[in-house]
């Protein structure tokens, strides 16, 4: 019988089939809502703990922390627990309160600061110390790796090879270096297509770092293409993905599913898959969903 950890990974992945605006392209969605902590973040959380208890980076007994704008967090917290681990996660205050409370339902301790960069500031802090390992998701390279193992793999398979175009919003980077490492490892005229707020945009899971804080694991050469997404369009698309589609996703798959719809519109042919990255009850309490 499977337990939780067993059934991350192998998410669906689901065909785009009314907002397609193009016959001869295929947009498929990688639906990683499905995963039991709800988001894409799940791969990267448990591999990031299972790899340091391997080397014995962390023991029994260690406590975690993390900064996070969300979902890492709250997958963070599901698997924490089922280690044994203690963890505090740093978060923006001005985060969904379905997020703190979920996270807190795990166990985890929850700090609210103003911004991601004073929570990243304030977790490297703590963690100067002996009592805190920072798992540090900006830099660590067992983020991306779950990508390669599983992610990337998947979509390979379901595909059946053909996918042609990537889509993925940039948010700690992880998702799309390890699909990145991995498809061009396949074929590498697959093209990898990253997702960035427009200046001025607030688009929760897509980040337009400022330069200090560009997470160490990215490198601009492994993505062929960056495409900027509004607010608006990031929330316009998620609503539709919903009322059109029946995927319940939130602001950064819209952004990701209106990077892809561009996108199809451009070629003449190709299998484009973009990672529709959580479920839309994280946002509930948000403007996302409101008329």
């Amino acid at each position: 019988m499977a337990g939780i950890i067993d059934i991350i990974g192998n998410t669906p992945l689901v065909e785009i089939k009314k907002l397609n605006p193009n016959p001869n392209v295929k947009i498929y969605a990688k639906l990683e809502g499905n995963n039991p902590g709800g988001s894409v973040k799940d791969r990267a959380a448990l591999n990031m703990i299972s790899s340091a208890l391997e080397r014995g980076d962390i023991k029994p007994g260690t406590k975690l922390i993390e900064a996070t704008s969300g979902n890492t967090g709250i997958a963070l917290a599901m698997i924490a627990r089922l280690f044994d681990l203690e963890i505090e996660l740093v978060m923006p205050s001005n985060s969904t309160r379905e997020r703190t409370l979920t996270m807190e339902a795990f166990g985890a301790k929850v700090t609210l600061l103003e911004g991601i960069e004073q929570c990243r500031d304030y977790a490297e802090e703590k963690s100067a110390s002996d009592e805190y390992f920072l798992l540090n998701q900006f830099a660590n390279p067992d983020n991306y790796m779950a990508h390669i193992k599983g992610t990337g793999p998947e979509i390979w398979r379901d595909t059946e090879g053909k996918i042609t175009h990537f889509v993925s919003a940039m948010g700690t980077t992880g998702t799309i270096m390890g699909c990145s490492r991995y498809f061009k490892d396949k074929n590498k005229e697959i093209q990898i297509v990253g997702c960035q707020p427009t200046e001025g945009s607030s688009i929760p899971g897509i980040r337009r770092w400022p330069e200090a804080y560009l997470p160490k694991i990215f490198d601009a050469t492994r993505v062929d293409r960056v495409m900027d997404i509004s607010q608006e369009d990031a929330t316009e698309m998620a609503r539709k993905l919903a009322k059109v589609e029946g995927i319940f996703a939130g602001m950064s798959s819209g952004g990701a599913m209106s990077a892809a719809v561009k996108l199809a519109g451009e070629l003449k042919e190709g299998v484009i898959v973009f990672i529709c990255c959580d479920r839309g009850d994280r946002y509930l309490s948000s403007e996302l969903f409101g008329l």
